[in-house]
């Protein structure tokens, strides 16, 4: 039976036991995890599975690009590897998923038909080396030419460098003499034909997802006129839509990883003797668990709320608070659970070839990439500090109850968040106040799911946390620190004098 024809259920059932099979079995995920990239056999049997079908259109012989089924997919390859879940993340988020809805129809039968079959793969360039975030300053230039573009540039830090068969690259266009468009525009790579080869300069030495190379690149190619890809408005609006859409499917890769830190940490605990008991019998470890399986049941809420509102179908563009909430508060509690399994594994979980501290170094680069969560967070505060602004509206309390995002959660909070904003904040406080914001968002996932049937246990104990979190960021939000560095601070600072 083929994929396609698979139930959702008994395919990645199928997956699953594929992955322990390779990992456990065949080879050690421990000892894999050590390596650059991963052995052809590996490789070869997961995507023996088609586990990209998932986000194949089913004209063209996938599964439907159900976001159900794609943060499945992510879910249970990250309980097994982050760095194999960010590669399929990689894959359906930032190329399947765009080809999808903005490709030429020209093209998408033979891309589709290269995954499904040849097992191919690609990514997405956007970063450059003096342009991280700042995307809208790009300097990667596009000209039309004769039956084509031809498309120039150096590109850095993509997820693939190297190894993705194809690439979605964005730049701008050339205008006259130097001066490039205000607009990005994105064209499709095929790196198997000579002239849409892309030239890797160097592979980085990242120190976690060893799985997944990154590198600097220099584009300098020339694609055939239908290999751009065609925004429903302007381009900006749809890199947009592509990035928003992609933050909305961490959750994904969060789901299985945090509920491996979760069971390794409770098994942990529960075989790890201490005098007459285990570690369950101490407080402060029933604590540091609930922190984790909060953070699983806020995961279990994102990915149900980005199943409904996500697919292809709809435009994200304009959707930054959900996007960027998802994303900066699920990649939080991703590097926060690790870090809590590797404090309760003690010694062992200091080895990088444990879970623990395999899963720090792992986690750690989503708090970074696609946005910084900073950066995220102080775009959350801005969004609804501009909207009470215009609606003149100070409390924030108020505010809140009447924002259909917030409207359900802000009542857990009325104590914490019954105060008023009614002078300019400096980014620091917007940062906090966004980091207050994300999780009150995201409590209102939980709720939503708990009128679904999920367990009412694991959301009193989540929401027990998140009131407890929020009120010691609401705390920091109005202490009043605006110390800066002090750049000659070496005279007279050092303690040896006064010794």
């Amino acid at each position: 039976m083929s994929a396609t024809a698979t139930s959702f259920t008994s395919f990645l059932k199928d997956f699953e036991e594929s992955l322990k099979y390779l990992f456990h079995e065949k080879a050690d995920i421990n000892t894999l995890s050590l390596e650059r990239g991963l052995p052809p056999e590996i490789l070869s049997g997961i995507m023996a599975n088609k586990p990209l079908s998932v986000a194949i259109p089913k004209e063209f012989g996938g599964r439907g690009s159900i976001v159900k089924e794609c943060l499945g997919i992510l879910a249970a390859a990250s309980y097994e590897s982050l760095g194999l879940s960010l590669t399929f993340g990689i894959n359906i988020a930032l190329f399947l998923e765009p080809i999808s809805k903005y490709g030429n129809s020209e093209v998408k039968a033979a891309i589709f038909n290269r995954f499904l079959e040849n097992a191919n793969m690609g990514g997405l360039m956007i970063t450059e080396p003096d342009y991280g975030s700042d995307a809208l300053s790009m300097k990667s230039f596009n000209a039309e030419i004769e039956n084509g573009y031809k498309i120039k540039g150096t590109k850095h830090w993509q997820g693939l460098t190297g190894m993705a068969d194809f690439w979605l690259i964005a730049s701008r266009k050339q205008l006259n003499g130097s001066d490039l468009a205000r607009d990005i525009d994105f064209f499709i790579a095929d790196i198997s034909k000579e002239k849409q080869k892309i030239v890797v300069e160097k592979l980085f030495k990242n120190p976690g997802l060893y799985m997944i190379p990154y590198g600097l690149n220099t584009v300098d190619i020339e694609v055939p006129k239908n290999h751009k890809l065609e925004p429903e408005t302007t381009g900006i609006k749809m890199m947009l839509d592509i990035l928003h859409r992609s933050r909305l499917q961490f959750p994904g890769m969060g789901m299985g990883f945090i509920k491996r830190m979760l069971d390794e940490a409770t098994t942990h605990c529960r075989n790890r003797m201490v005098g007459a008991s285990n570690l369950l019998a101490i407080d402060q470890v029933q604590f540091q668990l609930a922190r984790i399986q909060s953070a699983f049941t806020i995961c279990s809420a994102m990915c149900a709320r980005s199943s409904n509102i996500s697919g292809i179908e709809n435009n994200l563009a304009a959707e930054g608070l959900e996007a960027n909430s998802m994303k900066a508060v699920v990649t939080d509690l991703m590097q926060e659970s690790a870090q809590l399994l590797m404090q309760l594994s003690g010694a062992q979980g200091y080895k990088i070839d444990h879970i623990a501290g395999r899963g720090i170094m792992d986690s750690r680069p989503f708090q970074i990439f696609e946005g910084s969560n900073e950066m995220l967070y102080g775009q959350i505060a801005e969004i609804v500090t501009r909207s009470m602004k215009k609606q003149k509206e100070s409390s924030l309390l108020a505010f809140l109850k009447t924002f259909e995002p917030t409207a359900q959660a802000c009542l857990h909070f009325k104590e914490a968040l019954n105060f008023s904003i009614n002078t300019q904040l400096s980014q620091r406080k917007l940062i906090n106040l966004g980091r207050v914001l994300g999780r009150v968002v995201c409590l209102g996932y939980v709720l939503e799911l708990q009128e679904k049937g999920f367990r009412k246990d694991l959301v009193e104990n989540c929401t027990t946390m998140v009131k407890q979190e929020v009120g010691a960021l609401i705390s920091s939000f109005h202490f009043d620190n605006a110390t800066g560095v002090i750049e000659d601070y070496k005279e007279n600072s050092s303690w040896l004098d006064f010794v």
